[in-house]
C-alpha cells in the first residue's frame, strides 16, 4: 500500500530531509503588511529586517479548508492513502481545517502533532518507516498517537522583543528580562507552549546550560532522532551542541533552519533541540 505523510511548512524540514524522508508539504501564508508569500519561499533574513523597520510582526495565516482538499486531492492521485500532522491545535485552526477536508475525501488521516516545527518532523519521520514497513494507514495512526505525548520540544530565546510584539510576554517582562539578561527556555506542553525555566547571561554560554538541563529533565531519549533547530545561531556555538549531542550517543543529529512562520513568533537568536522522549519506538511497540 502506497501511503504518502504529510505536514504544514511549520515542520520546518529542509528540502533535502523533506525529499530524504519523502514528506509533503502543505505552506502557510506570511502576511508582510499588504505582501502575501508562502511560508516556504520566505527566507527568514526578510522577517528580521521588516520587524527592524515597522515594528510590527508579520501575521500568519493557517492552511485552509480549501487548500487543504487541494492537497490531499493531489496526493490521493498517486498513493492509496494520506496520513498528515498539524501544528499544534492548541495553536493555529489547522487540525481543524485539515479535519473539514479529509471528511469529504477517502483514506485521508489527520494527526494533530499537539507539537510545533521539528517536533512534528519526529513523528512524520517515524510515520514514514512505519510505511515503508509495510504498516497498513489504521495501524501507523494508532502507533503515532502512542508516541505524541512523548515529544519533547523546547527552545531557549535570545529575545524577548518578539514574544512582546505578539502578545506572549509584558513590557515589564521584557524590560526585565533585557535588564537582567534573562533567556527564558519555551517548553510545549499539551499542545501549548509556556516558559519554563530562565537562564541568564551570554546566550552562547546559556545554549549550553538549555541543551544540559534539558536532556537531564527529559532522560529517555529515542537515540535514533535529534534536531537541532534554530533561527540564527554562530557556528562555533551549533558545533559545540552537536558535538554534546554525539557524546549522548544520538545517531542522527539534524540541524535545521526554523522556517518563517515559527521564526516570527520567537525572533533572532532562538535555538532547540528536539527529540522523543520514551526511549525508543521499540518501547512503544510492546
Amino acid at each position: 500500500m502506497k501511503i504518502a505523510i504529510s505536514a504544514e511548512s511549520t515542520v520546518d524540514l529542509s528540502e533535502e530531509l523533506r525529499k530524504k524522508y519523502d514528506i509533503h508539504i502543505v505552506s502557510y501564508t506570511i502576511l508582510l503588511g499588504r505582501k502575501s508569500i508562502l511560508d516556504q519561499d520566505l527566507k527568514v533574513q526578510k522577517i528580521f529586517d521588516y520587524v527592524a523597520e515597522t515594528g510590527i510582526l508579520p501575521k500568519t495565516s493557517a492552511v485552509n479548508p480549501h487548500q487543504f482538499k487541494e492537497h490531499f486531492t493531489n496526493l490521493r492521485k498517486n498513493y492509496d492513502a494520506v496520513i498528515h500532522f498539524t501544528l499544534s491545535s492548541e495553536m493555529s485552526a489547522s487540525f481543524c481545517n485539515a479535519n473539514l477536508a479529509a471528511e469529504k475525501l477517502d483514506n485521508v488521516y489527520v494527526i494533530d502533532s499537539q507539537s510545533l516545527s521539528t517536533g512534528i518532523a519526529l513523528l512524520a519521520i517515524y510515520a514514514r518507516e512505519l510505511a515503508d514497513e509495510g504498516e497498513l494507514p489504521e495501524e501507523i495512526v494508532e502507533k503515532v498517537k502512542k508516541r505524541v505525548p512523548a515529544v519533547q520540544a523546547s527552545f531557549v530565546i535570545s529575545r524577548l522583543d518578539y514574544l512582546h510584539k505578539g502578545g506572549r510576554c509584558s513590557l515589564l517582562q521584557l524590560l526585565g528580562a533585557d535588564l537582567l539578561r534573562m533567556r527564558p527556555q519555551i517548553v510545549v506542553e499539551h499542545g501549548q507552549m509556556r516558559s519554563n525555566k530562565k537562564f541568564r547571561g551570554k546566550m552562547s554560554n546559556v545554549i549550553q546550560t538549555y541543551v544540559e538541563t534539558t536532556l537531564k529533565d527529559f532522560p529517555h531519549p529515542d537515540k535514533k532522532y535529534v534536531f537541532i533547530t534554530y533561527t540564527t545561531v554562530i557556528k562555533s556555538t551549533l558545533e559545540k551542541v552537536i558535538k554534546r549531542l554525539e557524546k549522548e550517543g544520538f545517531e542522527n543529529i539534524l540541524p535545521t533552519h526554523a522556517g518563517a512562520t515559527i521564526t516570527s513568533h520567537c525572533g533572532e537568536g532562538t535555538l532547540g533541540i528536539l527529540y522523543i522522549n520514551d526511549g525508543g519506538s521499540k518501547k512503544q511497540e510492546k
